[in-house]
């Protein structure tokens, strides 16, 4: 009879007890912060890896914190508690191009935060309006600098905005090839397509994922994509870098996490994220988006962020872009 009570004792225990330890359970969500507006690339991309993950990791939801050129969104995953369940996005711009185009940023992008792993790089590509190209009989990139430097002031390029990507890409053109042409910055990467494309400006240095389209239909000549090798989803378009010699501009954003985590929770962190991006699924779906994933380890991952802030402060310098 007493071990009969005792077991229904415990049992009665554990069905008070099982709701709490499965709130507890609940509770226990990994958030991925993508510090940009959400239906854009990153955002997609991070939406993929939360899906292909949920198996390792639990439930992982995507937050999106927007603003400031990505460094409201980061600053948020900075002061985050280091428990492995807040994630952000580091990108080209939060963590290589900001800390040279802001005269102050609400986080360290060395000091405040453990990497994970790089998740995809997408080139850039060098393109112009179809029609515009025609015209001017420029075909490659040669061409288009032979007629800049014949036809000094002549032509222009478009950006996403001051300090963009496609800005600096410009500007390190410029440099390089030694020509001029002025820059129009457009409020975002989709107007300044759409200047491209209406003939208001002569060429671009875009995102392959967004121009990929355009291209195909012939609306954009592709004269070379800015990564140091021809990308395989177009390979039969040259890479800047055959024509100017080390040039290398390219998109990228990987995952971090806030500073101090254990070391065993990065371990852990990583491991799940670099065998998502390593299955097939995934795989495909990056190439649907231009995007070649790139898994890393936490220490590669740093090195390569070290190596795009000291490049990146050489460009920032060489366009002269100040944001604030």
């Amino acid at each position: 009879m007493i071990a009969r009570r005792q077991v229904l004792g415990a049992l009665a225990a554990a069905s008070l007890a099982a709701p709490g330890i499965a709130l507890a359970q609940a509770d226990k969500v990994t958030r991925i912060v993508v510090p940009f507006a959400a239906g854009g690339p990153i955002d997609v991309t991070a939406r993929i890896l939360a899906e292909a993950v949920k198996d390792s990791l639990g439930t992982v939801i995507v937050e999106n914190r927007p603003g400031a050129g990505g460094n409201i969104g980061i600053s948020a995953v900075a002061k985050s508690a280091p428990d492995g369940h807040t994630i952000g996005i580091a990108t080209t711009a939060s963590h290589a191009i900001n800390p040279w185009l802001f005269s102050k940023l609400p986080y360290d992008p060395q000091k405040d935060f453990t990497p994970i792993t790089q998740m995809l790089r997408v080139p850039n590509v060098l393109v112009m309006n179809a029609d515009t190209a025609q015209r001017l009989g420029i075909r490659t990139v040669t061409d288009l600098i032979r007629y800049a430097k014949a036809h000094p002031g002549v032509l222009n390029y478009g950006s996403g905005g001051n300090g963009s990507a496609g800005h600096l890409a410009g500007e390190l053109f410029k440099f390089q090839a030694g020509v001029f042409a002025l820059h129009i910055p457009y409020n975002g990467a989709n107007p300044a397509q759409l200047g491209l494309l209406s003939g208001q400006v002569d060429f671009n240095f875009d995102n392959l994922a967004a121009a990929a389209t355009n291209i195909r239909a012939g609306k954009l000549k592709a004269l070379a994509v800015t990564t140091a090798r021809r990308s395989p989803v177009m390979p039969d378009v040259p890479a800047l870098a055959e024509t100017l010699t080390d040039f290398e501009i390219d998109t990228w954003w990987g995952l971090v996490a806030p500073a101090g985590i254990p070391a065993d929770t990065a371990a852990r962190l990583n491991t799940a994220f670099t065998q998502a991006l390593a299955t097939p699924e995934v795989k495909s779906r990056f190439a649907a988006l231009m995007a070649d994933p790139a898994p890393n380890t936490p220490d590669a991952f740093a090195a390569f962020m070290t190596r795009e802030r000291a490049k990146y402060q050489r460009v920032v310098k060489i366009s002269g872009a100040k944001v604030d």
